[in-house]
């Protein structure tokens, strides 16, 4: 099962389905495995209340399917990141692993490293909306709390990712923006690869 929780776009106001007309992960995760179930909500908004519901919903899914609890992937884009990284905070457990793109990590990072979820963050190093610092800040303190847990360089390697993107990335091709350009990852082999490789 795969969570994709959406930008702005996506929020509920913009109308039925712009999530998926302005964003590709959904899409593209199923060329990862066709069998996926692939959950796309529309955020009723980027904080506690989207955060509950996408657990609520989570918990559904996982009651009422036959999935492979082994394979439960997420990602958040932009304000999507926000709310995922709250879920993150609260009930990493319920995740194999999770992308989180263009946004900044408002979730609880101690409750995540705790359940040892892998997480790879993706950011532009001049986004144009969060800029790259938070999620720098955010890696620098979740792996800060790995190493006082006594985990080594290649286990905390393996269970966290910081790719900060030059703005070449996003030129080459043909996006100018760098925090609108974060959809791209959707794209990217390596990006996608490495979320659905745990």
């Amino acid at each position: 099962m795969f969570f994709t929780l959406p930008g702005y776009e996506g929020l509920y106001f913009q109308g039925v389905a712009q999530n998926l007309k302005s964003e590709a992960f959904g899409f593209e995760a199923q060329k990862y495995n066709d069998k996926m179930i692939v959950v796309a909500p529309q955020l009723s908004d980027w904080r506690e209340t989207s955060a509950n519901q996408t657990i609520a919903l989570a918990e559904y899914f996982l009651d009422a399917y036959n999935i492979d609890r082994e394979k439960v992937y997420s990602n958040g884009y932009s304000g999507g990141g926000e709310t995922m990284s709250l879920v993150m905070g609260k009930r990493p457990e319920l995740f194999t692993a999770y992308l989180h793109v263009s946004s900044q990590w408002d979730g609880d990072l101690e409750a995540l490293a705790e359940s040892e979820t892998p997480v790879y963050i993706f950011i532009g190093e001049n986004d144009e909306y969060y800029g790259s610092e938070p999620s720098k800040q955010a890696y620098e303190k979740l792996t800060g709390i790995y190493r006082s847990k006594g985990l080594s360089e290649s286990e905390i390697s393996r269970l966290v990712t910081l790719d900060v993107k030059p703005h070449s990335y996003f030129t080459d091709r043909g996006v100018g923006n760098e925090h609108g350009g974060g959809g791209l990852a959707a794209y990217d082999e390596a990006v996608m690869g490495w979320l659905f490789s745990k």
